[in-house]
């Protein structure tokens, strides 16, 4: 009979000093005594003066447009809490603005996952405060007894940063929203914001008429204490705050006066790191009679992509960051996905339905080893042809 390996071991070790952990903070040992290896987890909306803005509820959504059943759509809810067969009838979270008094800001770089930045709040009492992207983690804990530098300290601030800010996706979809969201409510003097966003971050901040020098900036590696902190807390994909952006986007540019003249825009991927369409010469050169245009995000500016946006009446291309480019298009543009349904991402079906954007989504086959999120794909080019050449029709037709 073969024992517990060393690693097994250190494991239950781990867990059993949790378990005594818990207990001694229970009985109101101070946590920082246990290494804050126990916290008591408290829902955010379940703290007191919760400010809800709009409640949680069931938004009625579109089937795909190329599928004529629900059951058609996979039912894995993989690594995103719902999945694609939920989009149809999905669960809305509710919008909050939290107040917690005070509190401490602490997160650290996950280098196992590209150095994304993980946030967790911490309240007086040694509660630590859940929502959506900002739960307490063992790094956490460390960064709780590390000593890094005297802290920084505000009054007041408000605080709209999820794990993975600086994903293009995330902060078009996350973070941006909350900002107008705020505006709308006159109350942005006191956010702050990381002193590392992007050039294209900036930008979309002055793209929607914000002046991003009027944020205070932080060191996201030093902890950020807060006498009284405001915590916005949102549902990703909720159309009242996705069409903030939408609209902000859109409304101020030259195209949306002039009318969208209807441009067909192919999203590439061919300069990302994974999730290439591997025979993407040979689908362009399928799509070109239908007058589908190629364009590498990368090559351009925000202010470029956006631009390009507002004129499209369709875009297509494989599912990756590029997609959530749609944000910046009119309401009724097509959007066509291609992706690995072995893997199902649901996000740009639910955020295509959150801005009124038909959508039909293409399944592709992944090769390769490795994560099915990384792998490179095939699209399968005569069903793409079909399926935009189906949209164009459409399109035309309205």
């Amino acid at each position: 009979m073969v024992g517990p390996t060393p690693n097994h071991l250190l494991a239950h070790g781990r867990r059993t000093a949790a378990r005594l952990a818990q207990a001694a903070v229970a009985r109101g040992l101070p946590p920082r005594l246990t290494g804050y290896r126990a916290l008591p987890r408290i829902p955010a909306l379940e703290l007191a003066n919760a400010e809800i803005v709009h409640e949680a509820g069931v938004v009625s959504n579109p089937l795909p447009g190329n599928v004529a059943d629900r059951d058609e759509l996979p039912g894995d809810a993989g690594w995103w809490g719902y999945s694609m067969w939920d989009v149809p009838e999905r669960h809305s979270g509710p919008t909050a603005v939290v107040p917690v008094h005070p509190a401490t800001i602490v997160g650290y770089r996950d280098e196992q996952r590209n150095g994304d930045y993980v946030p967790a709040i911490v309240a007086s009492g040694g509660r630590t405060i859940e929502a959506r992207e900002l739960r307490f983690r063992r790094a956490h804990a460390r960064q709780m007894r590390a000593s890094n530098g005297a802290p920084q300290h505000f009054t007041r601030a408000t605080w709209i940063v999820e794990r993975v800010y600086h994903n293009h996706s995330h902060w078009l979809t996350a973070h941006l929203p909350k900002l107008l969201l705020l505006r709308e409510r006159d109350e942005l003097d006191d956010v702050i914001l990381p002193d590392d966003l992007s050039q294209a971050i900036l930008d979309s901040i002055r793209r929607v008429g914000i002046d991003p020098e009027r944020f205070r900036r932080v060191d996201l590696g030093r902890r950020i204490v807060v006498d009284e902190l405001r915590l916005v807390v949102t549902d990703r994909f909720r159309p009242e705050l996705i069409q903030l952006a939408q609209q902000a986007l859109t409304s101020d540019s030259e195209c949306a006066s002039a009318g969208r003249s209807g441009r067909a825009i192919f999203i590439s991927r061919r300069q990302a790191p994974s999730r290439r369409l591997v025979n993407e010469a040979e689908l362009l050169e399928h799509l070109a009679p239908l007058g589908v245009e190629a364009v590498v995000m990368e090559h351009l500016t925000f202010d470029e992509q956006v631009d390009l946006m507002n004129e499209a009446s369709l875009i297509v291309g494989p599912h990756g960051a590029g997609l959530t480019n749609m944000i910046a298009c009119h309401p009724g543009t097509r959007v066509v996905e291609v992706a690995d349904l072995s893997f199902p991402n649901p996000n740009f079906y639910a955020l295509a339905c959150a801005l009124d954007h038909p959508y039909s989504i293409i399944g592709a086959a992944s090769i390769g080893d490795g994560h099915l999120l990384r792998r490179d794909l095939v699209a399968d080019v005569p069903a793409v042809y079909d399926a935009v050449a189906a949209e164009l029709a459409h399109t035309e037709a309205s």
